[in-house]
């Protein structure tokens, strides 16, 4: 994509949803970083599902170590790898309440230090909860990156690099959000609705079949 190019395809998505926002429900910054830590390997509908419950009763780093990993480990267990995200977030709420009082640091290093937070959590925290312009790249990152010809790269780093980069600084906010919903919904995986795409003008991918009738 050229520059003029990347300009008309996030102006349209912004014209379509001016205040893009993560479908994972949340009410903190804490609740923000366990909804976003279960998320891996999940969708947003079953995490929002099983965190209704949890926040119900634990809402704190403390609260969730009062909880127990039994309790803990049974309101997550609709979830995949509940068993492994259970342990790392209790592990997390620990080093919350013993290095940071409680509170989710604001910095990626400290945000990374955490059990189970990897650079794609870290990013959507500082993205979503600070307001920084990171980038979150996960599948629909990645997939929409490469077919879309905006930032390809043969590894999430190198896509977000690449969307750093090249992406107007005036859009940088929300384009993580634009992206995953656009990715969701219309640039799928394996079906992509290339005949309902508002920015198709300006993508590099054309679909190999026609639309259906």
């Amino acid at each position: 994509m050229t520059p003029a190019q990347i300009t008309s395809f996030f102006s349209t998505l912004r014209a379509a949803n001016p205040h893009p926002q993560t479908e994972l429900e949340y009410a903190s910054v804490f609740e923000l970083l366990t909804a976003v830590l279960l998320s891996a390997q999940a969708t947003d509908v079953g995490v929002n599902k099983a965190t209704r419950r949890l926040f119900a009763v634990a809402n704190t780093p403390q609260k969730m170590l009062d909880m127990g990993l039994p309790a803990l480990e049974d309101h997550i267990k609709t979830i995949g790898l509940y068993r492994s995200k259970a342990k790392h977030l209790m592990q997390t709420c620990q080093m919350l309440v013993d290095l940071h009082e409680g509170a989710v640091p604001h910095t990626r290093a400290a945000l990374e230090a955490l059990p189970g937070v990897g650079r794609k959590t870290a990013n959507v925290v500082l993205n979503v909860a600070f307001g920084e312009p990171t980038m979150a790249v996960d599948t629909h990152l990645f997939r929409l990156g490469n077919r879309t010809g905006l930032a390809p790269g043969k590894n999430p780093l190198e896509v977000e690099h690449k969307l750093l980069a090249r992406i107007p600084a005036e859009f940088l906010v929300d384009a993580h959000h634009w992206l995953i919903l656009h990715g969701r919904y219309v640039c799928k995986a394996r079906a992509p609705l290339c005949w309902q795409c508002s920015v198709e003008p300006v993508c590099g991918y054309k679909l190999k079949v026609p639309a259906p009738h």
